[in-house]
């Protein structure tokens, strides 16, 4: 009897809860504090969003170099298309630097007041040398005394040797009308040889107008005329006036300035190119020929 009712008993305690048995306390629950439960989460927000900056940091890096080459390249590119440009109009246009200004400027050119003076002179010399043979051949026909005649011929003789260059040089500095057109011709000729030696074969100015971003003044349409011959290889021989040389002499000096200053944009592109380190960009200007 006592035996079944200890293993009914038994048989209770195995579908009954645990039984607090006497002895110390139970460990109290611990109760999280808000602050600190606030403070973990932020700081694991914190340490996800330091996380996923880094991320992105990381994963936009690679972007902004791509970026940053690819600007370095574009750079490069068109840096070496423009020194390119300008090495080509330092080559082409530099016979310009050859201009001789004395010679095209004609500063001895008489004047059309000496010409003019010169002429007079010589027609009175011609009229005089004309009446002293008219006196003498009167004298040879008898229409005048012979003593006349006489007179008239040395009259005659003495006006030749005073235009001979000379006797003439002797009693006057002052130039005959001859003297004058000769060395008018001879100017001209010598502006016209060295106006064909600037050109060339393949023309000058024409090429210079290359340069007319850097002078404005070279694409006045008054050298248009100048250009088409140029361009035609038959300038120089087109050039018979003063007015045409000084036109052409006018346009050279516009040039040199626009020469000067390509020059001055070329070294100034070599040197952002070297201190860029673009080898490829910086190069010295060819030698003329």
């Amino acid at each position: 009897m006592a035996q079944n009712q200890t293993a009914a008993q038994a048989l209770a305690g195995t579908t009954q809860g645990p039984v607090l048995r006497p002895g110390r306390a139970a460990d109290p629950i611990p109760v999280p504090v808000k602050g600190a439960e606030d403070a973990g989460q932020d700081g694991q927000e914190n340490a996800n969003s330091d996380a996923g900056e880094a991320q992105l940091e990381h994963s936009g890096q690679p972007e902004n170099d791509e970026n940053t080459e690819s600007l370095e390249e574009a750079g490069q590119v068109q840096a070496e298309s423009r020194q390119r440009k300008l090495r080509l109009m330092l080559r082409q246009c530099d016979r310009v630097l050859l201009m001789d200004f004395d010679l095209l400027a004609m500063t001895d050119w008489p004047d059309n007041f000496s010409v003019a003076a010169a002429r007079r002179s010589r027609d009175l010399w011609l009229f005089s040398a004309l009446v002293a043979a008219t006196v003498f051949l009167s004298g040879l026909t008898g229409f005048v005394p012979a003593w006349i005649a006489g007179g008239g011929f040395g009259a005659f003789v003495i006006i030749l040797l005073l235009g001979i260059p000379v006797v003439r040089g002797i009693y006057t500095s002052v130039p005959s009308y001859l003297d004058l057109i000769i060395k008018r011709q001879r100017m001209m000729r010598d502006a016209r040889k060295h106006a064909e030696h600037l050109e060339g074969s393949d023309g000058l100015i024409w090429q210079c107008a290359r340069m007319g971003d850097f002078n404005p003044a070279l694409k006045n349409t008054r050298f248009s005329s100048l250009l088409s011959l140029s361009e035609q290889r038959t300038l120089s021989q087109t050039l018979s006036r003063r007015e045409h040389i000084r036109l052409y002499l006018i346009y050279l000096l516009e040039a040199e300035k626009a020469y000067g200053r390509v020059q001055t944009a070329f070294f100034e592109g070599n040197q952002n190119a070297i201190d860029h380190g673009w080898q490829s960009v910086a190069a010295e200007p060819e030698d003329r020929t």
